[in-house]
């Protein structure tokens, strides 16, 4: 019985000191390759999450924090990896911490069960938000100027005026269906209404002079 006890209090001490790590990339093109290299070695459980940074719902990640227990750690790569902003992520440190659970950043090196790591952590957590806040200004001016210039903004469209105009053509003489052009042109259907309709528009914005 002795021995029974001891191997199950192993078990749950081995258990306890599970280290769980989350990944995230915001978009499906971007590899999470580099943060499974720093993690695969070190994890005892890898999570990839495919979301943005600023999602109000981060699924996998709230699952985790949900399961952790005291004596387990999570493991992230890098800190805006896993938060929001500042108010995140000091959140979820402190919760952590009140429920025993280990929180480790590895390209710090930083275990925030340490008062002094988070100092360091709360320092950084704000840095990281700011850089955030400077790009999304960034590119809000940059998008502006480009409006202002008169470019296109996003993907470039699958259909060129020619194209719209010719298929407009062909179903104001009932040569064919909607269906069937936009297999010839190898778009979804919604594609070319869609490209019709705003052809359309266009058009009735630039002929009125009320």
């Amino acid at each position: 019985m002795w021995g029974r006890e001891r191997l199950q209090l192993t078990v749950n001490i081995l258990i306890s000191m599970r280290k769980i790590g989350y990944i995230r990339v915001s978009k499906q093109d971007q590899r999470p390759d580099r943060q499974i290299a720093g993690l695969d070695a070190i994890c005892d459980e890898l999570h990839v999450e495919t979301i943005s940074a600023v999602s109000a719902a981060r699924p996998i990640f709230d699952a985790i924090l949900v399961r952790l227990r005291p004596g387990e750690a999570l493991v992230i790569w890098e800190l805006d990896r896993a938060f929001r902003d500042v108010d995140d992520a000091r959140t979820v440190a402190f919760d952590l911490m009140s429920r025993g659970v280990r929180f480790q950043i590895v390209d710090t090196s930083m275990d925030l069960s340490n008062p002094d790591d988070l100092l360091s952590y709360t320092v950084r957590a704000a840095v990281a938000e700011n850089e955030r806040l400077k790009i999304s200004k960034r590119t809000r001016e940059g998008l502006a100027v480009a409006r202002a210039n008169g470019k296109r903004l996003g993907r470039p469209p699958k259909l060129n005026e020619a194209q719209i105009a010719a298929a407009r053509l062909r179903l104001c003489l009932k040569e064919t269906t909607i269906t069937a052009l936009a297999n010839e042109f190898g778009v979804a259907p919604w594609t070319l209404t869609r490209s019709l309709r705003r052809q359309k528009a266009a058009v009735a914005g630039a002929t009125d002079f009320r």
